[in-house]
């Protein structure tokens, strides 16, 4: 699908939200994928044009971050933790389940288009241990058993809430709201819950603190 002057008036509006115009570098990027599914050429030279930067200015940003695809992605793009944290406390099963499952490893791409896999290093959401995420809304508390279901579910086109409440949308649609282009509502989506919060009840509870810094 090609980039169109939409688009272009899109990353217009996004660049102008800020100081510094190349700020908007990342939600354009973001655009792109919602177009394209996948960072394209088009979509960096548009970006570069847009911003006044060079093709490889925005090539560098695009493939510093693993959010950013240089190629098609599927229509439900899953990640699962295998960091440590994750991977001991079942990470590392969910991989090797849903991988031979579907028989495509790391950023690869089912046959129907419908599923890829990305090894995740680390979803700062160890409170939710093991934790995956499905067009990056997470997936809490994972087993190789509820994975298999989410994938069924998915691939069926049963309506799926992710455990933090958004419902579970194709990639482009996420991308868009990533884009801030539009949040679908999400705003109202709740940023924390009791596991998030358990260290700081705890040391309030207690009259804990953290020490004076000290002055060097």
């Amino acid at each position: 699908m090609a980039l169109t002057e939409n688009t272009r008036a899109g990353m217009v509006e996004l660049a102008s939200r800020y100081p510094q115009a190349r700020s908007a570098v990342l939600p354009m990027l973001h655009l792109v994928q919602s177009e394209d599914g996948y960072v394209t050429g088009e979509g960096i030279i548009m970006c570069a044009e847009v911003l006044g930067l060079t093709t490889a200015e925005v090539k560098a940003v695009a493939s510093f971050y693993t959010m950013f695809k240089d190629e098609p992605v599927g229509e439900y793009h899953l990640g699962v933790c295998v960091n440590p944290g994750c991977g001991i406390l079942g990470g590392d099963a969910i991989w090797e389940a849903l991988s031979g499952d579907l028989g495509v490893g790391h950023d690869e791409v089912t046959e129907d288009g419908k599923i890829s896999l990305e090894r995740i290093e680390c979803q700062a959401a160890c409170t939710h241990a093991p934790v995956m995420t499905a067009n990056w809304e997470f997936m809490d508390n994972m087993t190789p058993t509820s994975a298999r279901q989410l994938v069924e579910d998915l691939r069926a086109g049963r309506e799926v809430t992710s455990t933090r409440g958004p419902v579970i949308r194709d990639f482009k649609a996420t991308e868009r709201t990533l884009s801030g282009i539009d949040d679908d509502g999400l705003g109202a989506v709740p940023a924390t819950d009791d596991l998030m919060l358990a260290g700081l009840r705890y040391a309030k509870e207690h009259d804990m603190s953290a020490p004076d810094a000290e002055v060097i």
